[in-house]
């Protein structure tokens, strides 16, 4: 792994306990008064399958753009992109969130259903013959579709902490 993806992989990683104590208590709920009379059980995951969940969190600099979540669309390596694998199946749910000033905490975040986010993407392409989202490129090559969360219908937001910001102009590319 190249350093400076190294480096941002890492800083990832240091958010791993909040999102995994977000992830708990929305993926997470108390059983039925039946299931914990009855059958031991006081807390139940909601899907009794492996639940895959793919967070990705962005930097404190661009919680401006917290009305919408981006996916890595383009490498010019050929490697298989988060939409790629989100498109083939892959992914249950999207923790995308937003660090704080400090950047030791997530200010805001939004817990998105990918199954609601796949089919919303295979009609508009149905309809439209495009790809939604609008594309943009990152300085090292990579590119990434970004997603306006008002353009999704109202079940992919499965939880959300944060209210959108005034919307700041975007930089020219």
């Amino acid at each position: 792994m190249r350093p400076d993806v190294e480096t941002d992989y890492q800083w990832g990683r240091g958010f791993l306990p909040e999102l995994k104590r977000i992830a708990g208590e929305h993926l997470i709920g108390e059983a039925p008064e039946e299931d914990d009379r009855e059958r031991a059980t006081d807390l139940i995951v909601l899907r009794l399958d492996a639940v895959r969940i793919a967070c990705r969190v962005r930097r404190h600099e661009y919680v401006g753009y917290a009305d919408e979540f981006t996916l890595r669309s383009g490498r010019p390596s050929g490697k298989k992109t988060e939409l790629r694998k989100i498109v083939a199946g892959w992914g249950d749910y999207l923790l995308y969130g937003f660090a704080a000033a400090d950047e030791c905490r997530l200010a805001q975040w939004c817990l998105g259903d990918l199954s609601v986010f796949r089919e919303w993407r295979a009609d508009k392409q149905a309809r439209t013959h495009r790809e939604p989202g609008t594309e943009r490129t990152n300085a090292d090559g990579t590119r990434f579709r970004a997603y306006r969360l008002a353009e999704l219908p109202a079940g992919f937001v499965v939880a959300r902490r944060g209210t959108c910001p005034q919307r700041r102009e975007r930089r020219a590319a």
